[in-house]
């Protein structure tokens, strides 16, 4: 099997980076076309051996994108065609169909109840969703609060298939060594007591709230990876609240060693605590990997672990997300002292072995229930 991914763009977000950790486990040829931003997961996947093409596209009204999509799937000959993330999937289900791609899967990685990629659900935004959706042979949910959504919107049932997000825990299993060597590369004392966070820098994260909690206890130090519109909003709000000095925001950070910022694994084993305020998750991947390197985590919303019974994520607790409260119990954490958790069950849930096999499964369902190659538009000429 031969199949192609199309996906927006190729920073170091969190699909972004499911992608390339699914491709080291898929067992068929994969390439990579990024419609935009062919950031540091382009050069990841480049780096694993992936071939990586960039689009070009100049915005979400380039139409001119679709042709040239089009004559890429078609040039390629691809069994079946995968896209990731909104516009992605709008011009990708489009383009694979002009293309007469026998199958299309499209992952749905970011849909919330009110916003999808962080930016407000308007109605036109979900009819175009819907109406490119009955384009495809398969949508796939990453959790089972993306598929209820989707279901809710009208997606019917049959064309939805749950296949969870999935993390190497190995890559991220806590260090003492990399614990010591990342806090002495960013000039953190050895006792000090750190919280993190790891996504991109939108209003709907809410790394205000962190800001301002930690802000409130002298001594505390707070490292984010990640980077967005926010940034210079959320340095003036920690200059403003004199401890610019204890918080640190790094910018991309690959989940892979790199040479600028620490890696993710790196940043996790010299936290204390894992934070996620965001407003809206459809999975929570940062919450599960903070877990499998045993940090216990505070979440507002985190589908990956309130899908599962409590007793598989014993070390998540699920917070109001008001500052007050943050700041209440990360004092009591900072009292009580650095615990390292062993990792729940939660994370061997989340294996991304067993999330590709999964996906397999939908690819052969995908090309089961597909007839056979449609026509492309020139074979349509010839015939006549």
């Amino acid at each position: 099997m031969k199949a192609l991914h199309i996906i927006t763009g190729l920073g170091a977000g969190g699909a972004e980076q499911q992608l390339r950790v699914l491709l080291r486990h898929l067992p068929v040829h994969c390439d990579v076309v990024t419609l935009t931003n062919p950031g540091a997961v382009a050069d990841g996947l480049r780096a694993d051996g992936v071939d990586v093409l960039h689009l070009g596209m100049r915005g979400n009204r380039d139409l001119q994108a679709l042709p040239r999509l089009t004559r890429l799937i078609r040039r390629g000959a691809y069994d079946l065609v995968h896209t990731h993330l909104y516009r992605a999937c709008v011009y990708g289900r489009i383009a694979a169909r002009l293309a007469g791609v026998r199958a299309t899967v499209a992952t749905e990685h970011s849909l919330g109840q009110a916003e999808i990629e962080g930016r407000p659900l308007t109605r036109p935004t979900r009819a175009l969703y819907l109406g490119t959706e009955r384009l495809g042979s398969a949508t796939v949910a990453v959790s089972d609060t993306v598929a209820a959504r989707l279901s809710d919107w009208g997606v019917p049932a049959e064309r939805i298939h749950v296949v969870p997000n999935g993390i190497d825990a190995a890559r991220f299993r806590f260090s003492a060594a990399e614990r010591l060597a990342t806090r002495a590369r960013l000039g953190i004392p050895p006792d000090a007591f750190v919280v993190g966070g790891v996504g991109r820098l939108v209003p709907g994260k809410r790394f205000d709230v962190l800001v301002r909690a930690v802000a409130a206890l002298p001594g505390a130090r707070l490292l984010v990876a990640g980077d967005g519109p926010e940034l210079t909003t959320l340095n003036t709000l920690a200059a403003r609240l004199d401890a610019a000095d204890r918080i640190r925001f790094l910018g991309e950070c690959d989940a892979h060693a790199g040479v600028g910022a620490p890696a993710v694994p790196a940043l996790l084993s010299a936290m204390d605590v894992f934070v996620s305020a965001s407003r809206e998750e459809a999975f929570g991947l940062a919450v599960v990997e903070a877990l499998a390197a045993g940090l216990p985590v505070l979440h507002s919303t985190c589908p990956a672990v309130e899908d599962l019974p409590s007793r598989q994520a014993p070390g998540a607790r699920r917070i109001d997300g008001t500052t007050q409260e943050l700041t209440a119990l990360l004092r009591e954490r900072m009292t009580a002292g650095a615990q390292r958790l062993d990792p729940p069950p939660a994370v061997d849930h989340y294996d991304i072995a067993r999330s590709s096999e999964r996906l397999m499964d939908v690819y052969a369902h995908a090309l089961t229930a597909s007839p056979s190659r449609m026509p492309t538009p020139s074979t349509e000429r010839t015939r006549r």
